[in-house]
């Protein structure tokens, strides 16, 4: 349950209004934290379109990078991120049985080195403290451009906020991300944040 209440429909502004609805549209739901971003306008106006590039722009394939999130959520034990962002990744193209074997992708052979060295650093850099090494790097050096490097340290830094966002608010997780990890991750409890 949120420890805060959603603004009141009469206090979203209409630029508000057209940035959830951006959001529901990219997303396939409106989720529940930038719904509550909306106390304060700014930070929502702001926010979205900043998200949007880190997830949405770049060079990199919208699932790794959605996957690269989830892992750095797990990492943080951010659930509704986690939920959030393996739901993203299927929907973003990437094959449910890959997605669904994405924490276990050291040693699942459905990724490849590059993906490993990307979900590696994932791993270390959404720990507290961060655990990302000099090594994480020449790793990602072997299969990155130092521009595609940047795209992943910035996911992971995104859902650094946000992990922080949803846990410390108790954001509700929405129906359709929680049926997503219910299915793809039964042994997981889904049951909070």
């Amino acid at each position: 349950m949120s420890r805060i209440d959603p603004p009141a429909e009469d206090a979203l502004t209409p630029e508000l209004k057209q940035g959830l609805a951006m959001a529901e549209a990219f997303m396939g739901f409106l989720p529940n934290s930038s719904v509550d971003m909306g106390h304060w306008p700014e930070l929502a106006q702001t926010f979205a379109p900043f998200a949007a590039n880190i997830l949405g722009g770049g060079e990199l394939d919208r699932s790794l990078k959605n996957m690269i999130a989830a892992v750095a959520s797990s990492a943080a034990g951010c659930r509704y991120c986690m939920a959030h962002t393996t739901h993203q990744a299927e929907r973003a193209g990437g094959d449910v049985d890959k997605v669904a074997k994405v924490w276990e992708y050291r040693t699942s052979d459905l990724f490849n080195d590059a993906e490993r060295a990307a979900l590696d650093l994932a791993l270390a850099g959404g720990q507290v403290p961060n655990a990302a090494t000099d090594a994480h790097f020449d790793a990602l050096k072997r299969h990155y451009s130092t521009k595609q490097i940047v795209e992943i340290v910035s996911v992971i830094a995104l859902f650094g906020f946000l992990n922080r966002w949803n846990d410390t608010l108790g954001t509700e997780l929405e129906d359709e991300p929680l049926r997503f990890a219910q299915q793809t991750f039964a042994t997981r409890d889904w049951s909070e944040g």
